[in-house]
């Protein structure tokens, strides 16, 4: 009888110490080539671009100029220039956020966003991780399906020189 509840008891310890449960001590954070401290980008960014791009905050719709900005040339990101986004891709899509169906290769990184309580796909700059928008599969099915939903306060526009 004293033999059950001895093996109960190391059941239940051996199941709590199962590799299933057992976490990773950190999680590691990307690493990007342009970091700063985050009064280096209060100092260098507007309050709104700071918001979106560090603190991954969404501006009003319909509130940024580049959302109807139809000239010709390359959408970069506002705290570290890297080229993200071409005119040619960009689209109307009636939310009220410049759309894009693509990105400039290499020069966006993915990751999962929860914060709303489901799963968004987050879209950072590649080289200096600010926070850009979120990636949908509506877009124009002529070309890639996806809307790069962006921020505009993310983004500065540098037209082609002609």
């Amino acid at each position: 009888m004293k033999t059950l509840p001895l093996i109960l008891l190391l059941s239940l310890l051996m199941s709590c110490n199962s590799s299933a449960q057992k976490k990773e001590g950190k999680t590691q954070k990307k690493e990007f080539k342009v970091t700063k401290t985050d009064a280096e980008w209060k100092a260098e960014l507007t309050a709104a671009q700071y918001n979106v791009l560090r603190k991954a905050g969404t501006e009003r719709a319909f509130s940024s100029p580049l959302n109807n900005n139809h000239d010709v040339g390359t959408y970069v990101c506002a705290a570290c220039k890297t080229p993200l986004y071409r005119s040619e891709h960009k689209f109307d899509s009636g939310t009220g956020w410049p759309s894009f169906d693509r990105v400039i290769e290499g020069n966006v990184a993915f990751s999962t966003d929860t914060k709303i309580g489901y799963l968004r796909n987050e879209e950072h700059c590649a080289t200096c991780g600010g926070h850009l928008g979120h990636v949908f599969d509506d877009g124009p099915r002529k070309t890639t399906g996806k809307r790069h939903c962006i921020n505009g306060d993310a983004l500065e526009f540098v037209p082609d020189i002609k």
